[in-house]
This record gives structure tokens, C-alpha cells and sequence, in this order.
């Protein structure tokens, strides 16, 4: 058992590397199981396409994340400093990763999403999904913050909108310039368009 589960694993694996560092349409299955360095049966033994694989890697890599983001975001954490943290932790992941693979990979979900948004339903959905799942926890932080006094935004849901789309936008920036500097600049920018003032306690 522990064999075929390490050979899914090493073809999901292959896929966060190649489809990320890369693009979804330049990486064959040939290059998958290359890169996972298993013969081509064993691909289709665990996914029908590459389209399956993709959304797979895709759900492992979440599950990670929400892990991660679920303590980030505990109604523990003063709620401006959620943020504050999803942005410096993700510039410091952002490094390591431009590190490891020579290059800024931004946001793998805005990334495929762009790519195979008008080609395969099927990513496309996935990935809508869960940037809904991601949203959530930027509205809860953002009602918090109104709650207590520390911005103004009477409508979370609206404003979270236009702060995520300002996130997605300079991760979209960062990897075009393949530059981290639109990442670093993140928190101040959200600050700006939440309307925190530098005394703020966040």
C-alpha cells in the first residue's frame, strides 16, 4: 500500500511543480510521470486526465492551506493582524518558492484560473469554488476590524471584494515582472484601501 500511495503522491507532487513553475498547457502527461519518474500506466491508474490530476493537486495543496490559514485566522487574533500575517507569511512562502524553482509562481489558483477559466470547466469551477472558500476569511477578518472600531466598511462582504481583487491582481503583477516587490507591497497597499491609519492597532 505504502508504494502506490507514494507514487500518487510523487505525480501530485509533479504536478504543484510543473503546472505552477510553468503552465498547465506546457506540461504534458509525458512530463508528469517524467518528473514524478513513473511510467505512464501508473498516471492512469490513479487519474483519468490531466485535468484530474490538476484539480487533485489542487485539493492537497488546500487542505494544507486551510489548515494553516484556520490558525491564521482564529477570532483570536486581532483581526487587522490576520492579515497583517497572511501577508508577511506569504511573501516570506513566496521567497522560499523562488528559491526552489528559480522563479515567482504568484497565486497557483489565480494562475491555472486565468489559463483554463474559458477551457475547462471543470478547473474552472474547483478553483471559483475555493477562492469563494478563501474569500471568507478575508470578509470575517474585515467585519471583525469594522466591529471594533478600527476601519469603517458597513458592508464586509463588498470591501473584502475589492481587497482580494487588489491581493490576486499583484500576485497576477509579481509573477508577469517575476519580481516579489508587488507581493511585498501587499500589506501596505490593503492598509490604504481599508483606510488604516499607522496608530491603528492591528
Amino acid at each position: 500500500m505504502s508504494r502506490v500511495m507514494n507514487t500518487k503522491e510523487k505525480l501530485l507532487a509533479a504536478a504543484l511543480d510543473l503546472i505552477w513553475r510553468n503552465s498547465y498547457g506546457a506540461t504534458s502527461v509525458d512530463h508528469l510521470c517524467a518528473a514524478a519518474g513513473v511510467v505512464k500506466g501508473s498516471f492512469y491508474h490513479f487519474f483519468k486526465s490531466k485535468s484530474d490530476l490538476a484539480i487533485a493537486a489542487l485539493e492537497a495543496e488546500w487542505k494544507n492551506r486551510q489548515s494553516a490559514l484556520n490558525e491564521m485566522f482564529s477570532p483570536l487574533v486581532p483581526p487587522l493582524e490576520r492579515l497583517s500575517r497572511l501577508f508577511r507569511e506569504g511573501l516570506e512562502e513566496q521567497a522560499r518558492l523562488k528559491e526552489e524553482k528559480g522563479c515567482v509562481v504568484g497565486c497557483p489558483m489565480c494562475s491555472l484560473g486565468s489559463e483554463m477559466g474559458t477551457q475547462d470547466e471543470h478547473i474552472r469551477v474547483w478553483i471559483d469554488n475555493a477562492l469563494q472558500e478563501y474569500f471568507k476569511y478575508y470578509e470575517a477578518a474585515i467585519r471583525d476590524a469594522h466591529y471594533l472600531g478600527l476601519i469603517h466598511a458597513p458592508d464586509p462582504a463588498t470591501t473584502a471584494k475589492v481587497v482580494i481583487q487588489y491581493v490576486h491582481g499583484a500576485m497576477m503583477e509579481a509573477r508577469i515582472q517575476n519580481s516579489l516587490a508587488p507581493i511585498a507591497a501587499l500589506e501596505a497597499g490593503v492598509k490604504c484601501i481599508l483606510g488604516v491609519r499607522e496608530a491603528a492597532v492591528v
